[in-house]
């Protein structure tokens, strides 16, 4: 049994949740306990406890807690990687470079922790200074996705001991075993009890207690555009900062002056590694006409040497779909194209097992032609290996085609043109933008993010964390 951590403790829960290995469901990765809404309330109790002491904790504590757990991390990358490809189903290459992101975001952040910067001005009156600070801003609550059960964790957790705060970590139900992982390794890193808390359960229940007690300062949570509103709503009622990240339905513009093979790796890559489950995937492929029926050919060949089959077995490109509820979605999104005029060009089959026999969840990567703007496939997050096709004029139609979404995280073209590209970073509508690379892969020291219906609130990662897990204080001396 996993147990939750409060106030240094190791806990049973309410109830017990099975992790399931979406590769082969007949192999239980773990069971795991279930807080109820008490014991969030007792995590809620030790975090604001421990604050006061932890906000004026030095920055070399800090930093050596933070540089202990990346250090962790890294060493354990390929144990660690396997456990997340074999309770997620992402392919244990990315498992493993996805463990090592997150042991590299803690580092970066242990040494943010010794550069917390501030500002010294003279006041416009005579003999008066002024000092700008940032601090910490109290107990924070995090509530994580299943998709990158270590990554999103580690981008939240390390800044917000960074910077001095408390933590109430919530992670995924649906994928709990990374996330237990991480929080045993912060649990012997030297952190002082009540400082981080690992509070697993259902949102209904442990969410909720996070999103309405008024001792959480801030909630940062990732997750689906719905329950995002939900807790900006909370959150508002009673005056919290909160950050999202939420949906995207992103764009890859394709010109007729591509390198074919660069923007075919980029758009395969982009739509259907991850299992399509990134919120950053190209799930829209926007092709101009020069290109567009040479672009398909070599998409389909590409995509008939993809490999579906157990996420941790040696030469396999995509693994499982992460559930049989995610499986469903996108079978009937495939569905729902093809029932309103989109042509399945290749993939999108369910198989029931993989090549060892083993029952999984898994989906061919399905590429669906013919489309037009207003079809759901093109207004909807499917969030599989599931990408659509639109035909454009030229770049001006592309561009417009890429912009028309509520969504906006990431956009990407395939162009040689430096004119095209940099029209392009400046004028498309998402967080972030790229040129002849796949819209899905950044880097953990930069801001990330996006605008519209994608995100809400300061960036995460990089610098700019200290947006949001820090307030801002001008303080003035007359000597």
């Amino acid at each position: 049994m996993h147990k939750n951590l409060i106030a240094g403790e190791w806990l049973d829960g309410v109830a017990v949740s099975r992790n399931i290995n979406p590769s082969d469901t007949r192999d239980l990765v773990g069971e795991y306990a279930q807080a109820d809404a008490a014991q969030a309330e007792l995590a809620i109790t030790a975090a604001t406890a421990a604050f006061p002491a932890w906000s004026l904790s030095t920055p070399q504590q800090r930093f050596d807690i933070l540089d202990a757990i990346g250090t962790e991390i890294l060493a354990r990358r390929a144990e660690l990687g396997d456990l997340l490809a074999r309770e997620e189903g992402k392919t244990l290459p990315e498992a493993i470079g996805e463990v090592g992101r997150a042991g590299y975001i803690f580092k970066f952040f242990a040494g943010e922790a010794l550069r917390p910067g501030g500002e010294v001005m003279p006041s416009v009156r005579p003999g008066v200074g002024v000092e700008v600070t940032r601090e910490a801003i109290g107990v924070v609550g995090l509530i994580t996705p299943w998709n990158f059960p270590i990554a999103i964790p580690a981008w939240k957790i390390a800044p917000a001991l960074a910077y001095g705060n408390c933590v109430v970590f919530k992670p995924a139900d649906l994928v709990p075993g990374s996330a237990w992982a991480l929080a045993e390794i912060i649990s012997r890193s030297g952190l002082p009890q009540g400082v981080f808390n690992l509070v697993m359960g259902r949102g209904s229940v442990v969410g909720e207690k996070l999103l309405h007690d008024p001792r959480v300062a801030a909630i940062s949570f990732t997750g689906s555009v719905g329950t995002g509103q939900k807790v900006a709503a909370a959150c508002v009622s009673r005056m919290a900062k909160f950050q999202l990240e939420m949906g995207g339905k992103n764009p890859m513009i394709v010109l007729d002056d591509a390198d074919l093979a660069v923007a075919v790796n980029a758009a395969v890559n982009s739509g259907f590694f991850s299992t399509g489950q990134r919120c950053t995937a190209s799930s829209r492929l926007i092709v101009t006409e020069g290109i567009h029926d040479r672009f398909i050919a070599a998409m389909v060949e590409k995509m008939k040497t993809l490999k579906v089959d157990d996420a941790r077995k040696a030469g396999t490109d995509i693994g499982p779909v992460v559930d049989a509820s995610q499986l469903g979605q996108d079978t009937d999104y495939i569905g729902i194209a093809k029932s309103e005029g989109g042509k399945l060009a290749q993939g999108g089959e369910h198989v029931e097992h993989n090549a060892g026999g083993a029952p999984g969840f898994y989906l061919t990567p399905a590429l669906i032609t013919d489309t037009t703007p207003a079809m759901r496939i093109n207004r909807e997050e499917v969030f599989g290996p599931v990408v659509s096709v639109l035909r454009a004029r030229d770049y001006e139609e592309a561009l417009a085609l890429s912009n028309d979404t509520p969504f906006g995280l990431a956009a990407g073209i395939a162009t040689t043109s430096l004119k095209y590209a940099t029209h392009f970073k400046r004028h498309a509508q998402a967080g972030m933008v790229m040129v002849n690379l796949p819209t899905a892969g950044v880097d953990y020291h930069v801001p990330f993010g996006g605008r519209k219906g994608s995100s809400y609130g300061p960036r995460e990662q990089g610098r700019n964390a200290a947006e949001f897990y820090t307030t801002v204080k001008t303080a003035y001396t007359q000597a």
